[in-house]
């Protein structure tokens, strides 16, 4: 078995002491915030394979004004009216009916957007030059006058892309359209940037700017007018338009137009204010920064490349006990296994193991093994070992002064944390920082009491008062303590406010009225979405299944790499691995910037009203994105969140500042950090998993399908991440379905579930811990979906229908008309087949019907 596990993890073993194994753990240093740094955002903006349009940039603009930029500042020299004129008059040239023109003067104005990069030194100065150029932009009137190109551009057929079909888009069919969008992008991304300012009169630049693209533009919602090209991108009638491109600029209008973060908690207390709740001042983000990431047990190669490390340096020794496997958990007897000199099993941790007699070193008892399934191949995802346990069998010859030699666990040990006494990070308990004690304060739902003292009042006293949550006449004493502090944790959720606010307008659609609708920027948007928002969802998923490191791309799928292919292959190896890196980086950034979409839009709505963000969470779910998110995580997150596929000098600005360096295969190499952090993969990695939470939490049906797709050894590898905000999200995934994953699979992860009592929030009378539901089924639990199916239905019907809101397709809602004349004469069109019937109806229903007139008179007879 020893000779088949090193035949699995084949490699060459680093030359390193042992002791030295722990440090390959460290934290990452990542910090999760709404966006990446704002020089990082810009330089995502473009791609490697359009470097060389910047100089054609800047030919544009020395064609117009008619000078040299080599030698001395131009722009930076003329004065404001000067720079106005300048601005008006290239906004008037975007115009004309001359195409070659109108693109001439769009590429002046990116230039000036980009800070006029020649005349700068320096990228902090390259920053502050187009900070300053940005705000002139948009108060001259430019970023109106682009989004009337980019409505031109995406209205109109153009007859080299359209007519002609190609078999692959490149990088030349979007030149004029990629020119629009990296204008538009600077601008947002800019702007953006001023919220923060220390210029009072940039804030109020910034506000102006975000109330701008709050409503509609040309009688259209910018960010439905995205959501548009999106979609059309993906039915293939506009299969070159720059996706990315789109997708950043979708995400940056969505997050200045409806708020980041700080936003969502300043709306949450507000809106929890107005509801009469007190604020809840809990941030998941901040607290989990105070925390320590875990130590995960290390995978079944490095387990025996320590080893092996340690076999080398010390000499065999009578072996006096042993590390048994069992077939099964109920096997009556152990089976010695063979320690005699022919024994070729390498030693395992003969220096740590600890006095057996001390009962801090080693667990005798079984049951309180820990064990974990981090490292599970893909292969046995399907097939989970859950029967293999080691157990400890001390033998009658023992000498306690010789305890130093074990047998090697064999391969089923590979996913059961065999490393337990090597590094004793794994078995230490996971802090959080400086905090003493639990990280949350527990919760507690209304309907969790309720159901506390129904069952307790039916235990002991066989009756039930529905909804009664005061009367304890009858209870024991310590029922009287528990209701006592339920009742100090309970917490109201301002979703659970909406939910009951809606049942009482259904239940009295006469007596109550709606509420004034306030016209939130983020009402707004539902009320644009609403109609095509499934279609929207698609459209996203679809993106994200191509972009994905693990998606296979089929002939016939959508070209995410239309903006990023040359019109011309590579030819050499050098130009081959620069592009490469370029594809790599265009996906993540895809990826990127369509969970962060999904995710504000699922935060927003959720704020602003539960039955928006439970609309858009079902056509999510009906896309299929919980499988889609798992087959994103089912791929090797260490390597991803650690990607280096980025060549610092062909970022923007690098790459036009100063004095460019030979670009050479030595160039393309970064440099190996040991804590290097992709934060786009972070942040990606990150929103995924928020959204998967979002879309799962209280929903039976959607936990069925975690455990259905055995969601947990996949969300367990991710575990492997330095990261405590990434764990705790994985942690909250896994602490939803254990319920359903059998008392065995908790067992054999008890790392797993103290982890989960150390990270995650506590629900007092939760039972995830110890329930036992291994008979449930997805289709239980659908009636409860399709419930909330309807409940939804009813809330847009009312709200957003206008034949509802007239009251013209509901009769009954109509005054009634009691004058027998008048209904008698009433003109009734009946149909063909019931004339040519009407004597058999007669017959059947009239003749030969006995009816009773006086239950029929009766109030109430519903017939």
């Amino acid at each position: 078995m020893t000779k088949n596990l090193s035949c699995i993890g084949r490699r060459k073993p680093p030359e390193r002491e042992y002791t030295d194994y722990s440090n390959e753990a460290a934290d990452v240093d990542f910090t999760y915030a709404d966006v990446d740094s704002h020089a990082n955002e810009i330089a995502e903006l473009y791609s490697y394979s359009e470097q060389s349009e910047f100089c054609l940039n800047v030919k544009a603009f020395e064609s117009h004004f008619g000078a040299g930029l080599e030698n001395q500042p131009f722009w930076h020299k003329f004065s404001l009216a000067e720079k106005k004129n300048s601005i008006g008059t290239l906004i008037d040239l975007l115009e004309v009916t001359d195409r070659n023109k109108r693109m001439t003067a769009a590429r002046c104005l990116l230039y000036i957007a980009q800070g006029c990069w020649e005349e700068c030194q320096s990228d902090v100065e390259l920053m502050s030059k187009a900070t300053e150029n940005v705000v002139l932009l948009y108060e001259c009137g430019a970023f109106h006058a682009f989004i009337d190109l980019l409505n031109l551009e995406t209205g109109c057929k153009n007859t080299s892309v359209t007519s002609i079909k190609k078999l692959t888009n490149s990088i030349a069919d979007s030149v004029d359209l990629r020119i629009i969008l990296n204008f538009l992008n600077i601008i947002v991304e800019v702007m953006r940037t001023l919220q923060d300012s220390e210029k009072e009169e940039w804030r109020q630049v910034f506000e102006e700017f975000r109330s701008d693209i709050s409503q509609p533009i040309r009688d259209e919602l910018l960010a439905i007018k995205l959501f548009t090209l999106i979609t059309q991108f993906c039915c293939g009638s506009a299969s070159h338009f720059p996706v990315k491109k789109i997708l950043l600029f979708l995400w940056k209008v969505i997050l200045v137009s409806l708020g980041g973060s700080q936003e969502l908690r300043r709306l949450k207390i507000q809106y929890r204010e107005a509801a009469g709740l007190k604020p809840f001042l809990e941030d998941t983000v901040e607290i989990a920064s105070t925390m320590r990431a875990s130590s995960p047990p290390t995978s079944a190669a490095d387990v025996i490349d320590a080893q092996n490390q340690i076999q080398k340096k010390r000499n065999n020794k009578p072996l006096r006990r042993n590390l048994m496997r069992l077939d099964s958990m109920d096997a009556p007897d152990f089976e010695d296994q063979n320690n005699g000199e022919n024994d070729s099993s390498p030693n395992y941790m003969k220096e740590q193991v600890p006095d057996v007699f001390s009962l801090s070193g080693y667990r005798l008892d079984p049951n309180q093994s820990e064990q974990s399934d981090l490292d599970r191949s893909d292969d046995q995802l399907d097939q989970p070992d859950y029967d293999v346990c080691f157990k400890l069998k001390m033998t009658d010859d023992y000498d306690e002064d010789e305890v130093d030699n074990q047998s090697t666990p064999q391969l089923e040990s590979s996913e059961q944390s065999g490393s337990d006494s090597m590094n004793t990070d794994v078995d230490m308990p996971m802090e959080t920082g400086s905090c003493k004690g639990l990280p949350w304060a527990p919760k507690v739902r209304k309907k969790d009491l309720e159901t506390f003292l129904d069952n307790t009042r039916e235990k002991f006293l066989q009756f039930f008062l529905p909804g009664d949550t005061e009367t304890l006449f009858g209870l024991p004493n310590p029922i009287f303590e528990s209701v006592k502090v339920l009742k100090q944790h309970i917490y109201t959720s301002l979703a659970e406010v909406q939910i009951q606010r809606e049942e009482e307008l259904n239940r009295n659609p006469i007596s109550m009225k709606e509420s004034v609708i306030n016209q939130t920027p983020t009402e707004v948007l539902y009320q644009a979405m609403l109609p095509q928002l499934p279609q929207f969802m698609i459209a996203l998923l679809k993106i994200l299944l191509v972009a994905g490191p693990t998606s296979k791309a089929k002939a016939d799928s959508i070209n995410i790499m239309a903006d990023v292919l040359p019109e011309e292959m590579p030819m050499t190896v050098f130009q081959s691995i620069k592009l490469g890196m370029d594809v790599n980086r265009h996906k993540e950034i895809i990826v990127k910037a369509i969970s962060a979409i999904l995710l504000l839009l699922l935060k927003h709505f959720k704020i602003n009203h539960v039955y928006q963000f439970e609309f858009m969470s079902q056509h999510i779910v009906f896309a299929n994105c919980i499988p889609l998110i798992l087959k994103f995580f089912n791929q090797n997150i260490c390597a991803y969140v650690g990607a280096k596929h980025v060549i610092p000098i062909l970022d923007f600005p690098a790459c036009v500042i100063g004095c460019q360096p030979e670009l050479t295969p030595e160039s393309l190499e970064v440099g190996d950090n040991h804590n290097h952090c992709c934060w786009r993969n972070y942040f990606a990695c990150i929103n995924l998993l928020r959204i998967l939470n979002k879309l799962t939490k209280w929903k039976h049906s959607r936990i069925m399908m975690l455990v259905v797709f055995k969601s947990a050894p996949i969300l367990k590898r991710s575990l492997h991440v330095r990261n405590a905000l990434m764990q705790l999200y994985v942690l909250k995934l896994l602490k939803m379905q254990t319920k359903y994953l059998g008392r065995q699979w908790r067992k054999i992860n008890m790392k797993t579930m103290s982890a989960i009592y150390q990270k995650v929030r506590h629900r007092l009378n939760d039972d995830w811990a110890y329930g036992h539901d291994l008979d449930a089924r997805p289709w239980d639990f659908q009636a409860e979906e399709c419930a909330l199916r309807a409940s939804v239905d009813r809330f847009n019907t009312r709200r957003y229908n206008p034949a509802y809101l007239s009251n013209m397709s509901f009769p009954d809602f109509e005054p009634v008309d009691t004058n027998l004349l008048s209904v008698l004469s009433t003109p009734f069109e009946l149909s063909e087949d019931f004339r040519q019937h009407y004597q058999v109806w007669l017959r059947q229903e009239v003749f030969q019907r006995n009816i009773n007139w006086d239950v029929l008179l009766q109030p109430g007879y519903m017939g």
